[in-house]
Formats: C-alpha cells, sequence, structure tokens
C-alpha cells in the first residue's frame, strides 16, 4: 500500500517528485530504505558510465538538488523531516558507494553500510539533523551517514574485500 499524499500535495509538482525519488517514499513502512535501494540502479549505471568521480559529482549535484526539493516538501507538509522524502538517501547512498568497485558485493555491503549509518546517526549527523533546519537539515545528516559508510567500506577493501 503506498503512502498517500497529504493535502495540497502532488506528484506532478517537480519538488515533490524529485523529493520522493520518483515515488519510491511513498512505499510502506521503511521509505529510506526503499529510497536508498532505489538509488542503486541509478548508482550502478552512472559508476560504470563516469566512473567514482562520476558518481561523487552526481552525489553531490542530486544533494544540491535535495536541499531544494526536501525543503519544499517539508514546508508544503509542515514537518521537519517527512518520511517520504528519500531523495537524501539516494544522495548518501551513491556518496557511500563512490569507493565500491563495480562489483555487486561491493554495492551491497555499501548498501547494508549505508542504512546502518543512516538509522544510526553516528555523531555528528543526528546533531546536524536537529540544528539545521529546512533542506538542509533533511540532506546533510545521509551525507554523514556516507561519509561513515564510504570510509567502512574503504576499510573492508583494504582488510577484507
Amino acid at each position: 500500500m503506498i503512502t498517500p499524499l497529504p493535502k495540497g500535495v502532488s506528484m506532478s509538482q517537480p519538488a515533490v517528485l524529485l523529493a520522493t525519488w520518483f515515488g519510491a517514499g511513498l512505499l510502506p513502512k521503511v521509505p529510506g530504505t526503499w529510497g536508498s535501494l532505489a538509488a542503486l540502479p541509478f548508482a550502478w549505471l552512472i559508476a560504470w558510465q563516469a566512473g567514482p568521480y562520476g558518481l561523487l559529482f552526481a552525489g553531490l549535484a542530486v544533494f544540491a538538488v535535495g536541499i531544494w526539493a526536501g525543503g519544499v516538501y517539508a514546508e508544503r507538509t509542515a514537518a521537519e523531516d517527512p518520511g517520504p522524502v528519500v531523495i537524501d538517501e539516494v544522495a548518501g547512498q551513491w556518496l557511500a558507494l563512490v569507493p565500491a568497485a563495480l562489483d555487486p558485493l561491493q554495492f551491497g555491503i555499501g548498501f547494508i553500510l549505508f542504512r546502518i549509518a543512516d538509522i544510526l546517526k553516528p555523531w555528528p549527523a543526528r546533531w546536524v539533523e536537529r540544528e539545521l533546519p529546512g533542506g538542509l537539515g533533511i540532506m546533510i545528516d545521509d551525507v554523514i551517514a556516507a561519509a561513515y559508510a564510504a570510509l567502512g567500506l574503504v576499510i573492508l577493501r583494504i582488510w577484507v574485500l
């Protein structure tokens, strides 16, 4: 069952379409996980076509767009960090996968590490999420979680993979 959009919010609005990552954030129960999963095929395609620097650039571009789109969605719904907004997970997931090789195992590990970091929100992620308003507050904690996940992936690549 798809989560209904609040009154006055429509998928025909570009900010809503992007903030929910084309509706992935409206899927039930765990929108952040759905957003991260929806990010994976795009990440693979970008990394395959443009390499890790291309994925880094794309992640930063989505981060910038997400500040706007997430902020618009939050403002229209009067919520600080609305669950359906998953563009932050997309940006974070892409950034977390920058050190991954085009290898399904490394993408899977990167996905898991990012989800763990995004859920636990290690310092300073939880602090910035609380302290920064609007779209920047929605987006920045996922970038911090991505940094932790990317570091974990680098360590695993050096020691294990």
